[in-house]
């Protein structure tokens, strides 16, 4: 029996995947061949950690490595000591190992993972110091992509908060190791030394790896609390300049500052798989191909030219811990380090500033003397600077420090001396600034600007008409009076005056637009009532569904009420109190009610029409607001809005802004429309439908809307495509249509009707062009008097 097992031993000896196999099967029988191997790895591991360069051993190390994190779950007391070890032999002698032990060693870390023998917080610990240390693409490639998955599993279901936190901490600590160096720019040389002992690339390239994993899972959605956008928030003060780059980038939303391992989707090759097609042979299976083809080609052009990648991240700026100090700090960095950075890099800190600036409602007052520099029409990427200085105005930025900045811009931008072009951006420019805080603009600026109407250029004119038309609105007084218009002189009339700096237009009672959502389900719930006739029980069963799907893709779960069914409010002073065990009796009420309101409603609307004075028009128009709000707040008591519900509010309300826009609403129904669709495309792709700050979703402009309509644009490539799209509509085929469709049977040409049109060249070398050259003279006379005797008998 001992010969027997010292021959099987002998035999599983250097069979290390057959043993392996057997322990799986019966761990306790082969318990002595695994200690024996273990014995083996235990003096290997010493030997590295006196000597980890040495190589002569490493594949045997590398064998056991594996075959000890396959069956270490067999043997769990002997092996409690193998994960240890083996991490402190990555931390401590990455630099010096081999790459094949690297790589074995990381997955027989991630394999001890996957077999619940250490966990997520003890794997990542190991993981995250690494990324920066390896120089295999292969290897840290591998890494990445094992954080981020095992962190997007630990969270699939519901939020790990012990996981999230402490990789939260780690990465903290990633960015925070290299903030005591000295900020170097990107500007000329290296100004400065570093304090620290870790500096320079090191301390940059490990921050910026965290930063890396915080966009991706912020992008992936795993991520979405403050504590992340915490994180870039650090690193948006970073000494390193790249690693502000990728965190500047984060809050701004582009994508300039891609992965390393991810690329972009441009789609298939449309001309390669047409090419294909040509040479190779026709199926229905190359057909459905290249159709497939096309339409995922269209899908993502689609998605370029709706400009998803350029969606600023406005949920991550509501998420700023302390918005002010934060504007603070970025603006003394811009200040301090001003000759430090370059231009392109200044634009970046000043575009975001200028953004929470605006969502936020801060001031930050040394920021407009500080941009006031930039504003020349021959400065490089003016039109850039001009849109942080809109961006960062807003009702209360104080008059009266914005004043001499509209002043610099008409002075460098709105003058007879520049182009065409630049006179629009400078008066587009103070338009804007100008709609945020109306109280800047002075009385006789304002009236040399809007003189500029007279232009021939179409895009300062329309520049010009727009400045005065804002104007006419928010306040028509500084105005001349032949400028001012109609509407406008009413309203002052009729004792209309602006709001002073600081003052609300209106007090915040509903939300604004509810009224159509409430007459949207109305229709909706009569529709149904006309069409299918359901009993009560059947319409809650589907207002359930519609309650859930409205609230499917969010954490938040909230039942709500009845959509049919109001407050019942009950009188006890003349009339009893009736109580009714029928769902019924509450519905058939409920709609009275309803019912009753809407004709009060239309009765007060009708009732001014009938007269014609003014005083009885004002109170109509006050008693149809109020009957409004008591609709809007009947709906808001009764239901929680859902996402979904936000998100057809909006459609409604630009639906309405559109009609109206056409019926001839003038121009401040062109201007409801066109703020609606700003904000309906700054939404576009975010988790934010419900706009509760319209004013700070609009703030967000475009180089676009700075330059205006200009007489030459250049196109983009897809404008271009398009136009050529568009003019083929309607057009057949190309080709020759003789013979096809001019004919009374349509065919194809005939081959005699083809050698008319053959080329002479290809004539002349034909066979029958070369026999008639080389007849002899007696076949000539043949072929001339069959030619007479056949036109002989022709004619006659």
């Amino acid at each position: 029996m001992d010969r027997a097992k010292k021959s099987r031993g002998a035999l599983l000896i250097n069979n290390l995947p057959q043993l392996q196999n057997l322990i799986k099967r019966d761990p306790a029988g082969y318990r002595e061949e695994f200690l024996q191997q273990w014995n083996h790895y235990d003096s290997i591991r010493c030997l590295y950690e006196a000597k980890p360069d040495d190589s002569e051993g490493a594949d045997r190390f590398r064998e056991l490595v594996t075959f000890i994190s396959q069956v270490c779950q067999c043997y769990k007391e002997e092996t409690k000591d193998f994960p240890a070890q083996i991490t402190s032999l990555l931390l401590e002698h990455y630099s010096t190992l081999t790459p094949e032990l690297r790589k074995t060693l990381v997955q027989s870390l991630v394999l001890l993972r996957n077999k619940d023998v250490i966990t997520s917080i003890d794997l990542l610990k190991t993981l995250f110091p690494l990324l920066p240390r390896t120089p295999s693409t292969t290897l840290r490639s591998y890494i990445r992509s094992t954080i981020l998955s095992d962190i997007k599993t630990a969270n699939a279901r519901t939020k790990n908060h012990k996981l999230n936190k402490a990789v939260q901490v780690m990465l903290f600590g990633m960015v925070e190791r290299g903030m005591d160096a000295e900020v170097m720019g990107d500007k000329g040389k290296v100004r400065g030394q570093v304090k620290g002992e870790k500096a320079g690339k090191g301390a940059g390239d490990e921050a910026m790896w965290a930063v890396a994993m915080v966009k991706e899972l912020w992008k992936k959605n795993v991520w979405n609390d403050a504590k992340t956008v915490s994180i870039v928030t650090l690193g948006c003060f970073h000494p390193v300049t790249k690693v502000q780059n990728a965190c500047l980038h984060f809050f701004l939303g582009s994508d300039d500052d891609k992965d390393e391992s991810e690329e972009e989707d441009e789609g298939p090759d449309l001309r390669k798989l047409a090419h294909q097609r040509q040479i190779n042979k026709k199926t229905k299976g190359t057909e459905a191909q290249l159709t497939r083809a096309k339409k995922k080609a269209k899908k993502v052009r689609l998605a370029k030219e709706s400009g998803l990648a350029a969606t600023p991240n406005f949920p991550a700026l509501q998420l700023l811990h302390d918005p002010q100090n934060f504007g603070e700090k970025l603006y003394d960095l811009l200040h301090r380090f001003d000759r430090r950075f370059s231009l392109d890099h200044k634009i970046l800190i000043m575009q975001l500033l200028s953004r929470v600036m605006g969502v936020h409602k801060l001031c930050v007052l040394s920021f407009y003397p500080y941009i006031t520099k930039y504003l020349t029409y021959h400065q490089m990427r003016v039109t850039s600077i001009l849109v942080c200085l809109a961006q960062s105005c807003h009702d209360l930025t104080p008059p009266d420090v914005l004043t001499p900045v509209i002043r610099k811009v008409a002075h460098e931008f709105v003058t007879p001396g520049v182009a065409a072009e630049v006179v629009s951006a400078g008066l587009n420019s103070i338009r804007e600034v100008s709609r945020r805080q109306p109280w800047c603009m002075e009385e006789d600026l304002l009236g040399d600007l809007i003189e500029y109407r007279k232009s021939k250029d179409k895009g300062v004119v329309t520049a010009a008409r727009s400045l005065l038309a804002l104007f006419r609105e928010v306040n028509p007084a500084i105005l001349k009076k032949r400028e001012r218009g109609k509407f406008a002189t009413m309203d002052l009339a009729g004792g209309k005056v602006a709001g002073t700096y600081g003052q609300s237009e209106k007090p915040a009672i509903t939300v604004e637009g509810l009224q159509l959502l409430e007459d949207h389900f109305e229709q909706l719930r009569t529709e149904m009532g006309d069409v299918g006739g359901n009993g009560v029980g059947e319409d809650e069963e589907e207002d359930e569904d519609a309650e859930d799907a409205g609230w499917e893709g969010w954490d938040v779960e909230s039942d709500s009420s009845d959509d049919g069914a109001g407050w019942i409010s009950v009188s006890s002073e003349d009339e009893d109190l009736v109580i009714s065990d029928s769902d019924d009796d509450e519905e058939t009420k409920a709609k009275n009610r309803l019912k009753a309101a809407k004709g009060k409603g239309k009765a007060k609307e009708v009732a001014p029409s009938s007269e014609a004075g003014d005083e009885d028009a004002m109170m109509a128009d006050d008693a149809t607001s109020t009957v409004e709000y008591d609709r809007v707040s009947s709906l808001a008591t009764t239901k929680i809005l859902t996402p979904a519900d936000f998100a057809l509010l909006n459609d409604l309300r630009l639906k309405q802004a559109a009609k109206l826009a056409e019926s001839g609403g003038g121009s401040a129904a062109k201007r409801k429309l066109a703020e609606l669709q700003s904000i309906k495309k700054s939404n576009h792709g975010s988790n934010n439908p419900d706009a509760a700050d319209p004013n700070a979703e609009s703030a967000f402009l475009t180089e676009g809307d700075l330059l205006g309509p200009r007489k030459k644009a250049r196109a983009t490539y897809e404008e271009r495509i398009a136009s050529i799209q568009e003019g083929r509509e309607g057009r057949g085929t190309f080709g020759s249509k003789k013979g096809k469709k001019q004919k009374e049977n349509p065919s194809s040409s005939t081959n005699r009707e083809k050698k008319r049109n053959k080329p002479l060249m290809m004539v002349l070398g034909s066979q029958g062009v070369k026999s008639k050259k080389q007849a002899s003279l007696r076949d000539k006379q043949k072929r001339l008097r069959k030619h007479i005797d056949l036109a002989k008998k022709t004619h006659h």
